[in-house]
């Protein structure tokens, strides 16, 4: 995800900023820039790529800033418009300069009105009408305090602003609502501004976490917020700002889920309607099939977007494995929409899949995390999903991602095909609102987890079962805990345990059994009383209490099937991360794995 940082100071700016931004390269970027006023001079540096291409071009410079300066900078994951340094941050107006994490959401109607009043636009971004509106709004009062204040009151989205203008030559104009924001300062008045801890540790030892709605105006001399804020200490080791305080990656990507699926929610779910600027309306015309190809967690997400895909768009969907689906002479005409999952974009199976779709000559369509991979290049039409870069090699955020961008794919082709009725896309829409909530961990089931995790140490292996789309998230609990933990795991339909497998059940079998309330609990409460009878030791994760579970974890009521599902997606991850802690092994870097499958 995007990263910020800011400086007020008498030190080297350009410097402060550019080893700032180093800090935050484990977030995952496209494209890097600084802008540093001084002397009433705007200096700006932009680059795609790495931090030192960035680095190359300020050092052909000489650029140097010991003297008084104010600087931002901001490491960019491309939403709107692609990886160019047009459109990489700083963003300019004609005196001012801004960086902005998150979206804006209105911004197609700002920018109209300001193309209008006589804005000229130089990007594809949502970010550069910030600096636009401010400029608008100065040129009409000549107050750029009030010039500030009236732009982010028109801004409609999530966002953090770090806004520098020559027409207040020591002052940074700030904004945080939505999206992270830290503010230091040091004894001798120097003030640092970061997108998250990182770039602060070592160089200030006080801080301030912005609350959403807070702004104000930093200055050599002064500090003004709009509102009360809370100092605190700022935390000694880098690696614990990156961890954000958590012990593992995995287990701080699991807390921020439900902070990046309001990313990738952002701009698409709209109060009547669900939007993808990324496709053109015509991407169903001929089409009357979708075939999805993926590997691991990406598969698992395939496959509950059939289950969502010819329930809600009423398309014939299926999910083919990418390493097989190579092989195997499949048959592809040109009535099938091919859609490829991934969370890198490299997955070397899975790009193969597409590249053969393509030759087909179908339509192909690429889920996935990272802008200008291999696979967006490939592919006709994008959708990413915003889950920010991902250091644990067991995925976490970028399934509920995946998940919850398929969902909304699944209504977006139903209003397409006409198949979906307002009523019943405004309801799913309330229903995905409702996607955060149920996606924070709540610690009470954190620290149930937690005891439980030292009676599943042992046994001959563990069976996830579950119904309907349920079976999917069984499967990718399995898999959670066969790449963590090393123990034996299997998810399996619910219905198909008496067909065989039952046969294993003893009270050495470890059943997981997931037992929503709302898609036939009355089924697989029946398939696991066939386990139960069989003394295997059964866990069930449901709202509803079940008397002959060994362990009971109780989610949240909800009022909606998926809310369940992500709910219990929690559970399973926390539940596969606390057991691999008890045994001692490696949660963010299990052996044998790596995080991109770029080979066959």
């Amino acid at each position: 995800m995007c990263g910020i940082v800011g400086y007020i100071g008498n030190k080297d700016t350009t410097k402060i900023l550019v080893d700032g931004l180093k800090e935050l390269e484990y977030r995952g970027y496209d494209s890097a820039g600084i802008a540093i006023l001084a002397n009433d001079k705007i200096d700006v540096y932009k680059a795609l790529g790495k931090i030192t291409n960035l680095e190359e071009k300020i050092n052909k410079n000489n650029s140097k800033t010991n003297d008084f300066s104010i600087g931002i900078g901001h490491t960019r994951w491309a939403t709107h418009g692609k990886p160019t340094e047009l459109n990489a941050h700083p963003h300019l107006g004609e005196y001012s300069y801004v960086v902005h994490n998150g979206i804006i959401e209105n911004y197609k109607e700002l920018k109209d009105e300001l193309i209008k009043a006589g804005h000229k636009f130089v990007s594809q971004t949502d970010t550069e009408v910030i600096v636009h509106l401010f400029e608008f709004y100065f040129n009409r009062s000549n107050d750029a305090t009030k010039a500030f204040n009236d732009t982010i009151s028109r801004l409609e989205g999530a966002y953090s602003i770090l806004l520098i203008t020559k027409s207040q030559k020591d002052k940074i104009f700030f904004m945080k609502h939505g999206s992270p924001m830290a503010i230091a300062k040091t004894d001798d008045g120097d003030i640092y501004f970061a997108s998250s801890d990182a770039p602060l540790i070592g160089v200030a030892l006080d801080v301030v976490y912005l609350e959403d709605g807070v702004s104000g105006i930093a200055s050599k001399d002064s500090l003004i917020f709009n509102q009360e804020v809370v100092w605190k200490s700022l935390p000694k080791s880098k690696q614990y700002a990156q961890k954000d305080g958590f012990r593992f990656f995995m287990e701080k990507e699991i807390y921020e889920q439900k902070d990046v699926i309001v990313d990738t929610m952002l701009g698409r779910v709209l109060d009547e309607a669900i939007i993808f600027d990324e496709l053109d309306n015509s991407i169903l015309d001929g089409i009357n099939e979708i075939k999805i190809c993926a590997c691991g967690t990406s598969y698992h997400a395939g496959l509950t977007a059939t289950y969502l895909i010819e329930r809600l768009s009423k398309i014939r969907a299926s999910i083919e494995i990418a390493s097989e689906f190579r092989y195997k002479e499949p048959l592809l005409t040109k009535d099938t929409l091919f859609v490829v999952i991934s969370q890198s974009g490299e997955t070397a199976d899975t790009l193969e899949a597409l590249k053969m779709a393509k030759d087909a000559g179908l339509k192909t369509l690429v889920i996935c995390n990272v802008d200008n991979s291999s696979m967006t290049r490939v592919a006709d039409a994008t959708i990413l999903t915003r889950a920010g870069i991902e250091k644990g090699v067991a995925s976490t955020k970028a399934f509920s991602t995946q998940v919850v961008v398929l969902w909304m794919l699944s209504l977006y082709f139903g209003k397409l095909k006409g198949n979906l009725e307002d009523n019943i896309i405004q309801n799913e829409i309330e229903i995905l609102r409702e996607v955060p909530r149920s996606l924070e961990v709540d610690d009470n089931v954190h620290e149930k987890c937690r005891r439980l995790s030292k009676r599943y140490l042992h046994g001959h292996g563990f069976f996830f079962i579950g119904r309907d789309l349920f079976f999917p998230l069984a499967l990718e609990g399995a898999l959670k805990l066969k790449e963590i933990s090393y123990l034996h795991a299997e998810g399996y339909p619910a219905g198909e345990m008496k067909h065989g497998p039952i046969a294993l059940a003893d009270p050495e079998l470890f059943t997981i059994a997931l037992m929503p309330q709302h898609l036939h609990y009355d089924k697989i409460k029946s398939n696991v009383e066939e386990l139960s009878a069989r003394d295997s030791t059964i866990c069930a994760i449901s709202p509803l209490s079940f008397d002959l579970a060994d362990d009971f974890i109780q989610t949240k009521p909800t009022k909606h099937y998926m809310l369940e599902f992500f709910e219990m997606l929690v559970v399973l991850q926390l539940f596969s991360m606390e057991i691999t802690v008890r045994l001692g092994n490696d949660v963010d870097m299990p052996r044998n794995l790596a995080k991109s499958v770029t080979v066959e």
